[in-house]
């Protein structure tokens, strides 16, 4: 009830699509700019609009642009056609453009295009699936379409949310094609809907699939001379579950050092329940890790999981600037059920969470030392509201394919209870994010508030506070380029922290800044991330590049005035290559330096890294957690 009465001061205005101006064409991810005295470069001439309506001749010159480059690629080809040399050397250097679905980054709201069949029954659903590469691609495209085993037709039939018989749902839909584009072994899905011939109040759906190349290779460097190279596969033998298999060694004498071997099943026989198994060893460290679970997927839903570790590795250990050794079991199992409220368009859920640790080998503890150590029980339960809908835009985290981002918002109330080692502790927390597109790009934004309540003494422990704030401009249009923004802002603050492991703050890799090696502490840190991306026309062997120049400012110490602390700051350029259809999608260069108070501070100066589609901005309940601090 306390939630329901501080909706309307908390829940984001009704979530419609954005707004449309068609009078003037303005879409919602574009940059409405009035037309007097303003000059727009184009890549032959430059056009001075003095009316509105005038707007419309950048369209018509791009157009006419884009025809004579497309000539100019017919003429490259017709003549390469004739040789051998001639004619590979197109094949490596010029692909197919991929289609950029979402016209070049307007946001788009997918469930529109079915909305004129809601209603109707599902009668046959038809699956067509494309290879990896275009049949018609140059040698190394058509072997590796020989070599990949194609998805399992059963399997993209267990990951559909609906079946013949079932009303269309645009929405449902959508938060299908979602779910597949979110799988590795999916490059891309599309779902069209025709009437039935012999039947007018039913539909055929179609959903067409583009398989991921998802055999990888992967080597690590780690301190000690110790070396790990692996290999995976994402959709081994077709079935869309994932073997890896990783080989360590020492790289100063070549001793072996262990395996770790680990699978991965997305969606068990079409119950879209979850399980990973992993274990092996690498040198001292070993692990034993065994999960099943089911996430939220629909308004109205469960979630149920159940995870068991046996882990012995390494932990730096902050205040004593060294590493040891520790050995824990690790239990836990959760539940959760969300259901939708049409009056509120929301859902309600009431999620519940028991886990316990135990530790084997451990460096010292006492009752107020390294409690993150601390043998302990814990019981959480969470109750909350949440919205999510899906838009579809593109060249944010990818190059021009399809990206489906949510909006909506989550509020959720947390209590608990710990038996401690020491002692027994109660927990209470409280956690809001909301976000959404608006005429300046996308904002989300969202805090969490969390503290331990000692029952002896009655005294707040280990309280924390975490605020992020995201977001990112429109698409703007340059030449035959690509633009757009990136900002995000973490604060993160502790109160009555005890001392020891994970009781102080540091630059992380996921909030920290690029290239900085300084290794500083504090219990009170702010970072801000800023980064322009150019995404660049050209794709020589089917990777797309873009360039981006990034700028980090950080603000770390044991001070509660934020501006009083230990002040950071990197800068510098990089470079990205992906291909949309490959599983290790993105290849990532770095050259910069770092700046502190005293001046020049230590810094990697050249980082390479790769990276894999990653979700971002879900709204989604899960199992209760306890306020991050790290």
């Amino acid at each position: 009830m306390l939630l329901l009465s501080l909706l309307p001061a908390f829940v984001p205005a009704r979530e419609t699509a954005p707004r449309i101006d068609l009078r003037h064409g303005v879409r919602p991810d574009t940059i409405r700019l009035k037309a007097e005295d303003l000059k727009l470069g184009l890549p032959c001439d430059s056009v001075y609009l003095k009316r509105r309506d005038s707007l419309r001749r950048n369209d018509s010159l791009r157009r006419q642009a884009e025809q004579r480059n497309q000539r100019l690629y017919d003429s490259i080809r017709s003549k390469t056609t004739r040789r051998a040399v001639p004619r590979l050397l197109y094949r490596m250097l010029f692909v197919n453009p991929v289609l950029d679905t979402t016209a070049n980054g307007r946001v788009l709201d997918e469930s529109r295009q079915f909305e004129r069949y809601s209603g109707r029954r599902i009668g046959e659903v038809v699956i067509a699936q494309d290879p990896v590469f275009t049949p018609d691609g140059n040698w190394l495209e058509r072997t590796g379409n020989k070599l990949h085993v194609m998805t399992r037709e059963r399997v993209l039939r267990r990951d559909l949310l609906f079946e013949p018989g079932d009303t269309i749902a645009p929405e449902l839909l959508v938060r299908n094609l979602q779910l597949l584009r979110s799988r590795a072994y999916i490059s891309d899905a599309t779902m069209e809907l025709t009437p039935d011939s012999l039947d007018s109040t039913r539909v055929v759906v179609t959903l067409r699939s583009r398989d991921s190349w998802t055999i990888s290779a992967d080597a690590a460097l780690h301190g000690e001379g110790r070396t790990m190279i692996g290999l995976s596969d994402a959709n081994i033998f077709g079935s869309g579950n994932r073997l890896s298999v990783a080989t360590n060694f020492s790289r100063n004498d070549f001793g072996y050092g262990g395996n770790v071997v680990s699978y991965d099943i997305p969606n068990f026989l079409g119950s879209f329940y979850k399980a990973n198994f992993s274990a092996g060893r690498d040198f001292y460290n070993s692990e034993l890790r065994i999960g099943v679970g089911k996430e939220f997927i629909l308004p109205t839903d469960y979630e149920l999981g159940i995870a068991y570790n046996n882990v012995k590795a390494k932990y730096y250990l902050v205040d004593r600037d060294t590493s040891d050794l520790a050995k824990s079991k690790r239990f836990d199992v959760w539940a959760g059920r969300s259901r939708y409220i049409r009056s509120i368009r929301s859902s309600v859920f009431l999620t519940a969470r028991y886990g316990f640790a135990r530790y084997s080998l451990r460096p010292d503890v006492t009752k107020t030392y390294n409690p993150a150590f601390h043998d302990t029980d814990d019981v959480l339960v969470g109750l909350g509201l949440y919205r999510e809908k899906f838009y579809t835009t593109n060249m944010i985290y990818g190059f021009g394919t399809r990206e489906y981002l949510a909006t909506g918002y989550k509020a959720e109330l947390v209590g608990g209870y710990s038996w401690r080692e020491f002692g027994e502790d109660m927990y209470m927390g409280l956690s809001y994010k909301a976000g959404g597109f608006t005429r300046a790009g996308y904002l989300m934004g969202g805090f969490s508030l969390g503290s331990f309540i000692d029952l002896a003494t009655g005294q707040w422990t280990q309280s924390a506070v975490d605020v992020n704030l995201r977001w990112f401009s429109p698409l703007f249009v340059w030449k035959r380029s690509h633009i757009r923004q990136f900002l995000s802002l973490n604060y993160t603050q502790g109160w009555n922290r005890l001392e020891g492991s994970d009781e102080v703050l540091r630059f992380t890799a996921q909030d920290g800044l690029s290239l900085l090696k300084e290794d500083l502490v504090g219990t009170n840190r702010m970072v801000l991330n800023t980064e322009t991306v150019f995404f660049t026309p050209y794709q020589p062997l089917g990777f797309r590049i873009a360039l981006f120049g990034f700028a980090d400012f950080g603000l770390l110490g044991r001070d509660a005035n934020i501006f009083k602390n230990n002040f950071y700051t990197t800068f510098g350029l990089g470079v990205r290559l992906r291909n949309e259809r490959l599983v290790f999608s993105t290849i990532q260069l770095r050259l910069g330096v770092a700046l502190g108070k005293g001046g020049w501070a230590d810094c990697r100066y050249f980082q390479a890294s790769n990276g894999t589609r990653m979700e971002q901005y879900r709204y989604l309940p899960s199992r209760p957690e306890i306020v991050r601090f790290r």
